[in-house]
């Protein structure tokens, strides 16, 4: 329950996969890892750059740090050692007079999100207090004023809930026989494109109730050229083949349409350009960067499509598994490997230099 305002708000069935098995996101993350990491410096910079971590500690001696969305595994621990490090290092230059602060750090995830595994991860030697707080990022978290660097890593482009306009048939976004906006009608590419647009107001104004005035958020995330179609993406090859073989299945008569055309993925790619429209409408924030940055930069030779297919099944086969026997879900993936390999000269020559949005903002 958020008794933010006073209305509960429904579980959400988007989560990684959980434990420690072979599909799990523990041990299939690293991509994400990898991607992050290519702006890794650019995070030391803006930090040492534009935070002031005299005045922020100097009402409590305590920085407080925010991973959001930050599911399972050594990602979120590894990001926030790492941001911690920068803080500290900027503590002992810029007031080397003053106590080095104290350092909590909350995880937060949905209230799904297998927690137990994220905790066993944490090492017992730690230079900060920790905490996990669940529920959706989408509402209130935290007290008034009581964050002062907030991170959002490979979370923020899963939408609150599937656009509505997309399971009525009587609507021209109706997404028959797709489960994403890739080679959509212009009228589910805007439902998905509004839906983001309502998601970051609430994001945005949740995080500006949280952080403190001088406070930071960084958000890393899937982005695309302004007015690139999203076919033209290696993402957008696959899940135009996701929901090929969907049909496929369909007309075996092993799903029905019906399952098919209700199933949508609720995930969507910004461009620079509509983030700073987004950021400059809600007035909270100062923007101090917004670029698209390589992810793929630590890449040698072509994708490793089975490796590739293993970190997708673990970052949605719980959203599948929603609305699909896990009979199907295998059997799609294993469809799906075999389909990506067929279409690889497509997979290698989609577009994937500057897809991942980097962002840094200013709590005014």
């Amino acid at each position: 329950m958020n008794c933010w305002d006073g209305e509960r708000i429904a579980p959400d069935p988007v989560r990684v996969n959980g434990g420690d098995d072979t599909f799990s996101y523990k041990k299939n993350s690293y991509y994400q890892r990898l991607a992050a990491d290519a702006v890794k410096e650019k995070i030391v910079d803006a930090i040492t750059r534009n935070l002031n971590v005299c005045e922020l500690s100097s009402a409590s001696n305590i920085i407080r740090l925010a991973d959001l969305g930050c599911a399972v595994g050594s990602n979120t621990i590894n990001a926030m050692q790492d941001v911690l490090e920068v803080i500290k290092n900027k503590c002992l230059s810029q007031c080397p007079s003053s106590k080095l602060p104290e350092f909590q750090v909350f995880f937060n995830d949905k209230t799904s999100n297998d927690f137990n595994t994220l905790f066993t991860s944490l090492p017992r030697q730690r230079e900060y207090y920790s905490a996990g707080v669940p529920g959706s990022f989408h509402h209130r978290l935290f007290p008034q004023s009581s964050i002062h660097f907030a991170h959002c890593s490979y979370a923020l482009h899963w939408l609150s809930k599937v656009p509505e306009e997309l399971l009525d048939e009587n609507s021209p976004a109706w997404n028959k026989g797709r489960i994403h906006y890739t080679n959509a009608a212009e009228e589910v590419v805007n439902a998905y494109a509004s839906q983001f647009a309502k998601d970051m107001e609430n994001f945005l104004n949740a995080r500006a109730e949280e952080i403190v005035s001088g406070g930071m958020m960084v958000i890393i995330m899937p982005g695309i050229p302004y007015g690139m179609p999203y076919s033209h993406l290696t993402n957008g090859v696959m899940y135009d083949l996701m929901a090929t073989i969907f049909m496929e299945l369909a007309n075996e008569q092993l799903i029905t349409e019906a399952e098919l055309d209700s199933f949508n993925l609720p995930i969507y790619s910004t461009s620079s350009e509509e983030m700073v429209k987004l950021v400059d409408k809600n007035g909270h924030f100062s923007i101090k960067t917004v670029e698209l940055t390589n992810p793929t930069s630590w890449l040698e030779g072509p994708i490793d499509i089975k490796a590739w297919t293993m970190h997708v099944r673990a970052a949605m086969e719980a959203m599948f598994t929603k609305h699909f026997r896990i009979e199907i879900i295998d059997e799609m993936f294993n469809r799906l490997i075999r389909r990506l390999f067929e279409f690889s000269d497509k997979v290698e020559s989609g577009y994937k230099e500057k897809t991942q949005l980097f962002v840094v903002l200013m709590r005014k």
